[in-house]
């Protein structure tokens, strides 16, 4: 039996990156998935790579949007029957000093990241009450923790996200509804890959454990969270850091 099994998830932001780890993982625990991703060709590829229509399924979804964001639940429950796990993962970069950042990219990343885990929370929650259980998990950044250059819009909505995160479990939690956030740090992927070398090495300068992260490390504190091993868990946010800026 998988820690997950006979549970229903949802994953936002889930066609690649740390959501495509987190899902893989849950299916490798027994979940169906629901894959909503703003690139609707790359979420039906990421569900058709988990596995299929028995175990995953494809929504195209802007998680900006109230009614697409229905219409992503609406298929976990049309599809597989229920709603048990939802994670908050889509989000997008605007970086910029804030003297140049314009106003639409810091729009643009609150809107994404702040408003889409709100969307995503609310509408989740609202369902999982009806059944006195579920889990919610918010991906917040460790930008959020402590500022990044060049991210007042990123780290704002980041920060956000762990006071949504928190205050959600304290109205949902007599309600058997669980909601917890992960800060990631350096995690190893194609857009971390991407920054020029001096910028990597320095962040990797302030990481004691001296490497990367890698998605399925965030994959593994999500399924924490996501199952029965976390049951005691509300409110909490778990760093995935490598101990950077303890």
């Amino acid at each position: 039996m998988g820690l997950l099994e006979g549970n229903v998830a949802v994953i936002t932001g889930a066609a690649q990156g740390i959501g495509f780890a987190i899902a893989e993982r849950f299916v490798a625990e027994g979940a169906r998935v629901v894959i909503g991703d703003l690139d609707a060709d790359a979420a039906a590829t990421a569900a058709v790579k988990l596995g299929g229509a028995d175990v995953a399924t494809a929504v195209r979804c802007d998680v900006t949007d109230t009614a697409d964001v229905d219409t992503l639940l609406a298929a976990a429950t049309e599809e597989f029957g229920a709603l048990d796990v939802m994670v908050n993962n889509a989000g997008i970069t605007r970086d910029a000093t804030m003297r140049t950042m314009t106003e639409e990219q810091f729009d643009q990343v609150i809107d994404v990241h702040l408003k889409g885990t709100w969307n995503g929370t609310r509408k989740a929650a609202a369902i999982m009450r009806e059944r006195k259980r579920g889990a919610i998990v918010n991906i917040s950044s460790l930008s959020g923790k402590v500022g990044m250059v060049g991210q007042t819009n990123y780290s704002a909505a980041k920060a956000g996200i762990v006071g949504l995160s928190k205050a959600a479990a304290k109205e949902m939690a007599h309600h058997g509804v669980r909601v917890n956030a992960i800060q990631p740090g350096l995690i190893r992927s194609a857009m971390t890959e991407a920054m020029p070398e001096h910028a990597w090495e320095q962040k990797m300068s302030e990481i004691p454990m001296c490497r990367p992260g890698e998605v399925a490390e965030v994959a593994k504190v999500a399924l924490f969270l996501a199952s029965d091993l976390s049951s005691y868990m509300t409110g909490t946010v778990l760093e995935v850091t490598g101990g950077r800026f303890m």
